[in-house]
């Protein structure tokens, strides 16, 4: 019952989650928001005769009521402000959102979480470094966390799927749609390894100015940001702002100056709001996370194999699928002269063998 009146809290014109924490903590709870007279309202520091006749003749807790079966029967999960199951990174956050919604199966408190941000126009050079960087995160126990936009944002979500990282996408509207409609697939696998999050009701249309609310999520949520491409204008630089506000970790990777799509990159580095990353190995130095040892195939005898990290690399890449020594080299950040060797050695312990046309596969 208490959660018709968290829902209907949120649901109050006039009240945002700022002034809805302010009750809270006056109250205690939201049912004791909904019960108060008009004389206990205005003995709430800071609240108006306008807030506090919008509470006593909202209409709030029958569209709650309403919202809550579709809520129910679609499994999705109420995050309150004050409830245990409330990601506690984003708790910390001076406005963070009073409630979230939330579909999935990762847990919002993750050990260790990175959000993947950067431009809707993403470039060849922009998907390339976000692979590399998902395809080194995947020795590291991490959660990944991006917004389902077009760009860096679905091919974050779609190579962490790749690379069996449970990933999460926060979306600018409610859960009864998904925007882009186009990612409505790639949404639908995220649901299984990962999710759906969002602070925004059902019938919430995605409008402009739900997305820096959006960013905002998206940076709270993180330990560490990470800017793959972005113009000197956008909502990735709003979101490594906020990130910063935070006191959250923010990196970018660099380019061209002459490229449009790295002028937001290289500003963040330019004016000291971001670390240098050249390469996916670096973020993990900066963050100073070990590798999580990984199920590695063993010989036919069954005995163990030690692998280099380098050779953990590059069977875990085969595990998805057979590849051939460029896509190997390309999605392992592996130099050709030195992959050759990684190789070899694989071969000689018995974890793969060479197959036509220069394919390698697990044994």
């Amino acid at each position: 019952m208490s959660l018709i009146y968290q829902i209907g809290l949120t649901l109050i014109k006039n009240v945002g989650h700022i002034t809805a924490k302010c009750l809270l903590d006056h109250f205690g709870t939201a049912e004791a928001i909904f019960a108060a007279s008009e004389a206990q309202l205005m003995q709430v520091e800071g609240l108006s005769g306008l807030k506090a006749n919008e509470i006593l003749r909202t209409n709030a807790l029958t569209v709650a009521a309403a919202q809550l079966e579709f809520l129910n029967k679609h499994q999705i999960e109420v995050l309150f402000y004050t409830e245990a199951n409330y990601p506690q990174r984003l708790k910390d956050c001076y406005d963070a959102p009073v409630l979230l919604y939330y579909k999935g199966t990762a847990s919002l408190n993750h050990s260790r979480i990175v959000s993947i941000v950067g431009s809707r126009r993403a470039t060849s050079y922009g998907r390339m470094l976000c692979q590399q960087l998902v395809s080194l995160l995947q020795h590291y126990d991490v959660l990944v966390v991006s917004g389902l936009a077009h760009g860096i944002d679905i091919e974050a979500h779609r190579q962490s799927l790749a690379y069996k990282i449970p990933t999460i996408g926060v979306l600018g509207h409610g859960l009864d749609q998904i925007y882009p409609a186009v990612h409505r697939q790639t949404a639908g696998e995220m649901l299984k390894n990962g999710g759906l999050l969002t602070e925004f009701p059902l019938n919430t249309v995605p409008e402009k100015g739900n997305f820096p609310m959006r960013n905002r999520v998206i940076a709270g949520l993180a330990d560490v940001v990470v800017v793959v491409e972005s113009a000197i204008k956008g909502g990735s630089l709003i979101t490594a702002g906020i990130a910063e506000s935070y006191h959250r970790d923010v990196f970018a990777f660099p380019g061209r100056t002459t490229d449009q799509y790295s002028q937001g990159c290289n500003f963040l580095l330019k004016t000291n709001r971001a670390g240098l990353i050249n390469e996916a190995k670096d973020l993990v130095y900066y963050m100073g996370w070990e590798a999580v040892q990984l199920v590695i195939p063993a010989i036919p005898t069954g005995i163990p194999v030690a692998l280099s990290a380098a050779e953990i690399a590059l069977v875990s890449l085969l595990q998805i699928t057979p590849l051939g020594i460029d896509e190997l080299g390309l999605k392992a950040g592996i130099q050709q002269h030195k992959l050759a060797l990684h190789l070899l050695n694989l071969e000689m312990k018995g974890v793969l063998i060479s197959l036509p046309g220069k394919i390698y596969q697990l044994i």
